[in-house]
């Protein structure tokens, strides 16, 4: 029998946006609890929980404080695995974030390595370096973090730390034994509480070469980053992860990983193969346009990665760090340079305008995003949604500038509005001070049109969005089959069909025309609930056999 998330549908709870059971405006993980029933009634195979550990929250909870505890304001051990415990009684297995490329600077090693001065063991867990200039006032190197601004912060003793993101998020050395024995020991904390899997945050930044003197950041970006660039995608970084798979094997069954790995394709097979972490996102279609030429090339390409590597694909059309695809498709197409690649986020000037402009067209970006859906849940591999994709939710573009949380907003004014617009907390009923996330209001403002799109609106509709997730997915286990897909022609460039091994066969209308299907037994589900032979543009339709 192949392994159970080969081919699983992994449902993303951003913890602090979800449900909040205690009333304070923030989710919390008996908020979770309390919704496995919805869960369950969704039909996915497994929920992957994004951090919950106690964290400043300077970005979101990837800044960790203590890698093996709850946050208080969401909880306690108990209530974990309470929450743990009746998500596994439904038969939903439980994937959990770990963040290892930096802690937060509340973290106790960093506090420590603060006070215990320049050379110290504490510090040698971290990055710091001296300045440069006669003084040392100035940064080690011209470095930009990920977030905007310089990667180097000064400390009172004048050393420099890097943080390749915020300035609460120093890097850890991962050449120190120190850093990799603990992390070990937090893989194991969470294994013998009884987690499935482990979804690793940045899987490509943990090792580096940091070489005196110091590159300048156009050097930097200059590297091929081939396995011997001095930070991104190095290939020792897989020394760590073989260590980190003899601890997933040591569990019966093994515990599951998945990378966050923004590499090069070629590169993708080195995570997701069996002796390291088994398991890569395929993130393409966040960056592609509702094109079928884009589509059928993404498919295709990460299907014979997920052949070379021996582990099978991932599908992602949203997540917590960027534009949900509902909107995403309701926008111009992306601007892109001549790889065919984006020349900016997809969305950044709508977000930038709150919202006004480009307009918005909300209605064709929802009925793309159902044909996007089903186009999906339909491939071979495991297929990841996003809280709130299951009801169709837009971005949120009009956030006020003092409720925002997101430091690249802070870090990058006027370039970048930041990901608090896909993290809004989701409405589950249409009244309310926060739409039913709490008896309390909501860490990030709702909009009023949210109402349109609660649990509640909807789950009693069989035309919905969530009526149509819950089909699906129901459908999907009834037809799934081995990982393999055939194209079938359709003679028409904007409309793409294939076949799984078992009949299973599946038409998506890019374009705007009308397409006349073939004869055959008759459709099964329809992304616009049509049950002619004629497809309307922008639909999906599954037809269980041939």
């Amino acid at each position: 029998m192949p392994a159970w998330w080969r081919q699983a549908v992994v449902y993303q709870v951003y913890p602090r946006s979800f449900e909040d059971a205690d009333g304070d405006g923030i989710g919390d993980i008996r908020g979770v609890t309390s919704r496995v029933p919805y869960l369950k009634e969704l039909g996915i195979d497994a929920v992957w929980l994004s951090p919950f550990y106690p964290s400043a929250l300077a970005d979101g909870g990837y800044d960790v404080a203590d890698y093996r505890n709850v946050d208080p304001r969401l909880g306690t051990l108990d209530d974990f695995d309470e929450m743990l415990g009746a998500l596994h009684a439904a038969g939903i297995r439980v994937i959990v974030d770990i963040v290892p490329n930096h802690t937060s600077d509340q973290h106790a090693w960093f506090q420590e390595a603060l006070t215990a001065g320049r050379g110290s063991a504490a510090r040698a867990r971290y990055i710091f370096r001296d300045g440069t200039g006669p003084d040392g006032s100035e940064p080690p190197a011209d470095w930009v973090s990920v977030f905007g601004g310089s990667a180097w912060q000064r400390v009172d003793d004048g050393q420099w730390y890097f943080h390749n993101f915020a300035v609460e998020q120093p890097d850890l050395d991962w050449s120190n034994p120190e850093v990799r024995a603990d992390f070990v020991k937090t893989l194991r904390f969470w294994s013998d509480r009884g987690v499935d899997g482990f979804r690793i945050d940045v899987a490509h930044m943990l090792t580096k070469d940091f070489v005196d003197p110091l590159p300048s950041q156009a050097e930097l970006d200059a590297m091929p980053r081939d396995g011997n660039h001095p930070m991104i995608d190095r290939d020792d970084v897989h020394e760590v992860y073989a260590e980190w798979r003899a601890v997933f094997d040591s569990y019966d069954p093994p515990r599951t990983a998945v990378a966050e790995a923004w590499v090069e394709p070629s590169r993708i097979p080195l995570y997701a193969r069996a002796e390291s972490l088994g398991q890569a996102f395929n993130f393409d279609l966040l960056e592609a346009d509702f094109d079928a030429r884009q589509f059928r090339r993404i498919v295709g390409d990460n299907l014979e990665l997920a052949g070379t590597s021996g582990s099978s694909t991932t599908w992602v059309l949203s997540n917590h760090d960027v534009v949900r695809h509902a909107t995403r498709y309701g926008l111009p197409d992306a601007e892109r340079d001549s790889a065919g690649r984006p020349t900016r986020k997809h969305g950044n000037e709508w977000l930038l305008s709150g919202g006004t402009r480009p307009a918005l067209d909300a209605e064709r970006g929802s009925r793309r995003a159902r044909a996007a859906a089903l186009f999906v849940l339909a491939l071979p591999g495991s297929a990841y949604i996003y809280q709130g994709e299951e009801l169709g939710l837009h971005e949120v573009a009009a956030i006020p500038e003092a409720d925002r949380q997101d430091p690249t907003f802070f870090r990058s004014p006027g370039e970048d509005i930041g990901r608090d617009g896909c993290r809004v907390p989701l409405p589950w009923s249409e009244d309310g001070p926060s739409f039913g996330f709490g008896t309390g209001g909501a860490h990030l403002p709702q909009p009023g049109w949210f109402a349109d799109y609660a649990v509640s609106a909807q789950h009693d509709d069989s035309t919905s969005s969530l009526a149509l997730y819950r089909a699906a997915l129901a459908m999907r286990r009834l037809l799934q089959t081995d990982e393999s897909l055939t194209w079938v022609e359709t003679g028409h460039d904007d409309v793409l069909a294939f076949r799984r091994s078992n009949g299973w066969t599946v038409f998506t209308n890019f374009g705007t025309e009308p397409f006349e299907l073939p004869d055959g037994p008759p459709i099964s589900l329809s992304s616009r609930h049509r049950d002619e032979r004629i497809l309307p543009g922008e639909t999906t339709v599954w037809i269980a056999g041939a």
